[in-house]
């Protein structure tokens, strides 16, 4: 399979959206659409135009310590501190700045945090950033690893995101199910395009796809 890139564009951002409609496979589910996250994680002018739209979404009285950055989004959660510290946001942090960082996974696929970066979780006000919000499994696994250390999450925030909340925390995104109204996912049995006898065109992570 080629895979055939449309460019969505949204009246907030200057960095578009490079989707491709298919038959994908995800960890959790199927969908109609692979998402191409990679120059908006990797290339600077879309990371800085990534954050400066999720910073408009955000609420002047949302206070932010920390921002855990999921699934190699460190560049636009550098730019989203910039932007937040810019913009006045309250942070509770002595230094009066604001902590970026990935958290640690071990053999089980379990979220940890090392002693030395506990302090920037503990009791801190934290941002779960990561590429895009499908199911909300991955994201309630984040939260889920954010509060057992002691952490109290304050927002949820993506790239895209077909949900606008995940266990009553708010997603914000800059792209979401208005830019693709016929986004879809299920769970594997219960995909219609299976059903229809179509093949999967590639197994997608939020690393890249790997064709069939």
């Amino acid at each position: 399979m080629n895979l055939n890139y449309s460019k969505i564009q949204a009246h907030n951002v200057n960095a578009p959206l490079k989707v491709v409609k298919g038959h994908f496979a995800t960890n959790h589910a199927h969908t109609n659409y692979y998402i191409d996250l990679t120059t908006a994680k990797a290339r600077i002018s879309e990371a800085q135009e990534i954050a400066a739209a999720l910073c408009q979404s955000y609420l002047y009285t949302m206070v932010v310590d920390t921002i855990v950055c999921m699934e190699g989004t460190e560049v636009i959660g550098a730019f989203l501190a910039q932007e937040l510290k810019k913009g006045g946001y309250i942070s509770t942090n002595a230094h009066k700045t604001i902590y970026v960082t990935p958290p640690e996974f071990n053999s089980s696929g379990q979220m940890i945090f090392k002693d030395n970066f506990r302090p920037m979780i503990e009791g801190k006000n934290v941002v779960v950033l990561t590429t895009a919000v499908r199911t909300g499994l991955t994201a309630i696994k984040a939260v889920e690893g954010v509060q057992y250390f002691g952490g109290k999450v304050q927002c949820i925030s993506a790239v895209f995101s077909a949900e606008k909340e995940v266990n009553g925390i708010p997603v914000l995104s800059v792209f979401d199910k208005t830019h693709i109204p016929d986004y879809s996912y299920t769970l594997a049995g219960d995909c219609p395009i299976c059903k229809q006898g179509q093949k999967l065109d590639a197994i997608i992570n939020a690393y890249g796809f790997q064709k069939l």
